[in-house]
């Protein structure tokens, strides 16, 4: 790693740059530390290359393509953004020689070694493979190795299965040896383009040598079309295994999921990353790391400190020195390093929270992005899926947009009102007497179910609960709770059962999650039926106060009404009961780690969820519409009266922070919201906004 130079920014977004990592055609990457401590591998579009919308896509795309990885073995992209026009991406900073370094310096790998390996980067690939995009430039100096295993990093030609590999200019993004014979060719790559670079990696690896050489570049394709890989060297017991993954024809090479069976390393074969030479360069990297994000000298000098500390100068001539791998590989190599315990978020597409000093207190933010016009309609749902907010407008269309941009993805046409089921990455919706099995990344219709005149009751990972008026609905009859298993290729019916309610109730509402389907009508009770057969396992009388909306956490049931209580959801065991402070009752809202939002009329509550003991209470001058929202360390409100603005309080505390107002008048309506990721999403209007969060 080099000093800052000439022209080198001090700081980019939330980062303090500390050094260069390298530069390549399109960007320069630098080491940066934000003000936790935390590390981070930054690129920065070229300046000459900001203006060039061809060359700002393709940046952007790498970061795309990466945030759509959801593996332990990809380096994890930390955020996106624009400052000064100029786009950077910020990813983990993995500490660690590269397999090619590791491999020159310490040689070849022992056959239990390159096991361990190849089944962790064919999981990795079976990864990447499933979210539709093929890497298609995995190689030994794009491979890290970490304490944790071996980590695939750039993204920088990654592209959809269906993406062509020819360049605009015709040059093959491919490096020789490596690449499969159709990339080569110019043909369409898919996975199994992956799965051949596989296979040169671990030839690499156990011989120290590529499986196709070459004086020259075109020597070395013409090896790969035509030619036979090397392979005289490699254990017999490896090189059955890896020599399917080299055929020339795609549809002979294993799938990745095939490779990590068969792979499959003996016991302590880890120990590559936790013990031996490279585990202690892994463990020097680790450390040169930490003293960097403790580093309290970032002023550049060339001696030493008024404390005798060395300056950042001779720190990092240090860190180059030791051998620590920090330099880029031809601009889209090693870049992506950074120790785990130092990843700032849960998920890539996480916003950062707004810290002390980025929000003035009563004022509200500026928007994340939006307000993004959405299609008119009366009334909004909104759900979070990983990096999509989708909008149940009950047009009945369903609508997705990228949570970091507010783009539109996709829209699913005439499905109606959606719940989603993380289990099954699957999004089950309604219209009419229909059930559909939607895909979270196309919004393709996957499958269809008649269902007859319904009402949907709950989902509970992959088991869907509605309650069935077809025979019945003209008397009013409540009608049959029925039970579906859901799979990502259709449905089974599990039972029915009569609902176990009298005919008048009208307000039949539920949840269902432990093992349990829980229904309440109001002035009726609650009833808790077994999720496995429907049948009644215990009740909340009618005369113990009215039962409104039920909310399932972990193994406790809490219920609103004329009290707040909690019951043991496996048994019905009573817990904790807290009366309403009013008349009106109150209604459950959120819960969020041990303590729960509720409301009733004009006041927003925080109860301890352990005994249900008052934390804080706020009074606001309207009455609170729909649930609280819950996003970082904020809980928002809303009311039907849209001009009142959705109001943000400080969720541990219940500190007023501001309130965010539209433009419009109030004849506009009510606000819907939801909350993920340090974002709260707000719709009103057909206005679709994203707000940040403390």
């Amino acid at each position: 790693m080099n000093p800052l130079g000439y022209g080198d920014p001090l700081r980019i977004g939330p980062y303090r740059l500390i050094g260069v990592l390298g530069e390549g055609g399109m960007g320069k990457v630098y080491l940066g530390r934000d003000s936790s401590g935390h590390t981070a591998a930054v690129k920065v579009l070229r300046t000459e290359l900001a203006h060039d919308t061809q060359m700002a896509q393709r940046f952007l795309r790498e970061a795309e393509a990466a945030q759509a990885v959801k593996s332990k073995g990809v380096a994890r992209v930390l955020t996106v953004q624009t400052e000064s026009g100029r786009p950077f991406i910020a990813t983990e900073f993995l500490a660690g020689p590269t397999l090619d370094t590791a491999v020159q310096r310490y040689g070849a790998l022992q056959e239990p070694y390159v096991r361990a390996l190849g089944a962790a980067l064919a999981r990795t690939l079976g990864d990447i493979h499933t979210t539709g995009l093929v890497h298609r430039d995995l190689k030994p100096s794009n491979i890290v190795l970490t304490s944790t295993g071996p980590r695939v990093i750039d993204f920088g030609i990654a592209r959809p299965e269906h993406g062509l590999t020819l360049t605009t200019t015709g040059q093959i993004p491919v490096t020789p040896g490596y690449g499969a014979p159709e990339q080569v060719l110019g043909q369409r790559t898919g996975p199994p383009g992956d799965v051949f670079a596989l296979g040169a990696v671990l030839v690499f690896a156990s011989t120290g040598t590529p499986a196709y050489q070459g004086g020259h570049v075109a020597a070395v394709q013409y090896e790969v079309v035509h030619g036979q890989p090397r392979l005289d060297t490699v254990p017999p017991g490896l090189r059955q295994l890896i020599e399917p993954c080299l055929a020339k024809d795609p549809a002979l090479r294993p799938l990745p999921a095939h490779i990590t069976a068969a792979m499959a390393p003996p016991r302590g074969a880890a120990k590559l990353w936790k013990q031996g030479p490279v585990a202690t360069e892994i463990g020097q990297s680790e450390e040169w790391v930490r003293q960097l994000a403790t580093f309290p000298d970032l002023a550049p000098r060339t001696s030493t400190t008024a404390t005798g500390r060395p300056s950042r100068r001779r720190f990092i001539t240090g860190l180059a020195a030791a051998g620590t791998v920090l330099a880029a590989a031809g601009g889209g190599g090693a870049w992506w390093m950074l120790r785990d315990e130092a990843v700032p978020r849960e998920h890539p597409w996480d916003a950062d929270p707004l810290a002390e000093g980025d929000y003035e207190k009563g004022k509200a933010p500026d928007p994340l992005w939006g307000p993004k016009e959405t299609p008119e309609t009366d009334r909004v749902d909104m759900l979070t899926i990983r990096d999509l907010v989708v909008l149940d407008t009950r047009m009945p269309d369903l609508l997705a947009y990228s949570v970091t941009t507010g783009k539109r993805k996709w829209t699913a046409k005439s499905v109606g009102e959606a719940f989603y089921s993380p289990s099954l990455d699957l999004i089950l919706a309604h219209s009419t007497d229909v059930l559909y099995g939607i895909s979270p990344r196309t919004g393709d219709k996957l499958w269809d179910y008649d269902l007859g005149i319904v009402s949907p009751i709950a989902l509970d990972e992959d088991v869907y609960y509605y309650n069935d008026l077809s025979s019945n609905w003209a008397t009013g009859d409540p009608g049959n709770v029925m039970a579906l298993r859901l799979t990502k290729s259709g449905v089974k019916p599990l039972w029915r059962k009569r609902m176990p309610f009298v005919f008048d109730a009208d307000d039949i509402d539920g949840a269902a999650g432990g093992g349990r389907l829980v229904l309440t009508a109001g002035k009726y009770g609650a009833v808790a039926m077994d999720a496995a057969d429907g049948g009644k396992v215990w009740t909340v009388p009618a005369k113990s106060g009215s039962a409104w909306t039920p909310h399932i956490s972990g193994g406790t049931l809490y219920l609103g009404g004329q009290s707040l209580r909690s019951f043991r959801l496996s048994d019905g065991d009573r817990g904790w009961s807290t009366p309403a402070s009013t008349n009106s009752g109150l209604s459950m809202g959120a819960v969020d780690g041990d303590r729960l939002y509720a409301f009733a009329n004009n006041e927003l509550r925080c109860h301890s969820a352990k005994d249900g003991s008052e934390i804080w209470v706020r009074e606001l001058n309207y009455t609170v519409s729909g649930k609280p929202v819950v996003s970082g360390n904020t809980v928002w409100v809303s009311s039907d009266h849209g001009s009142e603005g959705v109001k943000a309080f400080r969720k541990d505390t219940g500190e007023p922070l501001w309130t965010f107002h539209d433009k419009g008048g109030d004849t506009k309506g009510g606000w819907s919201m939801a909350g993920a990721g340090n974002r709260v999403f707000t719709v009103r209007d057909r206005k679709l906004t994203a707000m940040p969060v403390v």
